[in-house]
């Protein structure tokens, strides 16, 4: 009989080995950040040691929470294994704002479970320009003060996470800048290696041009190939980033709330974390 679980670190791989198969192109080591701001956010439906469905429950303290990896086995599909994790998915985010990036499929089915749309993000990706990067004011994020990227994280997402950053910055392969303008900290950017190519998240700045001067700095440490940025379709200068860096639209997803839109600095936000984890 099926039953509802926990994963374990090497249990939750198969989660991202699924995301994979589905397209979602995950960071090679996406996984160990994602567990360092929540040991428990990985759900299954398991039946005799075989995943049925997977989902992520991401708790960030008291007040929001966050759904992704909602999946269920291709083969298996139809058979209530989706529901039964998303209903404990759900369960263990009970009295949080929820919030989610919901693909095209999907979206009506989260209408329903009392989600609103918010506004939408665009996946673009291809083989960047790459335009010259600035010669001075780039440092490596972890030669500036943490709590200054917190800062920065915090202004463009609900929630402090903490933990998840530290992990985000110093995971091995991934390459986390910040540029430091008369001894601020205005923005800050981590490129990682995926499945296919680089992506490029967060790319938090205070200007177009910081921004601009990140994404500069991020492709110039990273080898040639594909590069993927999520961007928020309602954010004009980010969309006009990324199509200055000979990025093209891929697909959209819907980021949903299950109340109103939390206030946070949209303006700064040029590229989102993870469609997983917000």
């Amino acid at each position: 009989m099926a039953r509802l679980i926990t994963l374990s670190a090497a249990q939750a791989a198969t989660a991202v080995e699924w995301a994979a198969a589905e397209g979602w192109n995950p960071g090679l080591a996406d996984l160990p950040c994602f567990l360092a701001q929540d040991a428990g956010l990985f759900l299954a439906m398991e039946e005799d040691g075989a995943l049925l469905s997977v989902i992520a429950a991401t708790r960030y303290g008291a007040d929001f929470g966050f759904i992704g990896f909602y999946i269920a086995r291709p083969d298996l599909r139809g058979q209530g294994h989706g529901m039964a994790v998303w209903r404990a998915g759900m369960a263990q985010l009970a009295g949080r704002l929820v919030g989610l990036d919901g693909v095209v499929a999907q979206q009506a089915n989260y209408r329903k479970s009392g989600f609103v749309l918010a506004w939408n993000n665009i996946r673009f990706g291809g083989v960047p320009l790459r335009p010259p990067a600035p010669a001075q004011g780039i440092l490596p994020a972890a030669d500036v003060p943490f709590a200054a990227l917190a800062a920065l994280d915090r202004s463009v997402f609900p929630a402090a996470r903490e933990g998840f950053l530290r992990a985000w910055i110093a995971q091995p392969g991934h390459v986390a800048l910040a540029r430091v303008t008369d001894g601020t900290v205005t923005g800050f950017g981590v490129i990682r290696p995926a499945r296919e190519g680089h992506k490029l998240g967060p790319l938090v700045a205070e200007s177009p041009a910081v921004a601009q001067a990140l994404a500069a700095a991020l492709l110039a440490r990273v080898p040639e190939g594909p590069v993927f940025l999520d961007v928020p379709e309602p954010h004009r200068a980010a969309v006009a980033l990324a199509e200055s860096l000979g990025l093209t639209p891929g697909f959209e997803t819907a980021r949903m709330y299950t109340g109103a839109a939390p206030e946070i600095r949209a303006d700064r936000l040029f590229g989102v974390t993870s469609f997983e984890l917000g």
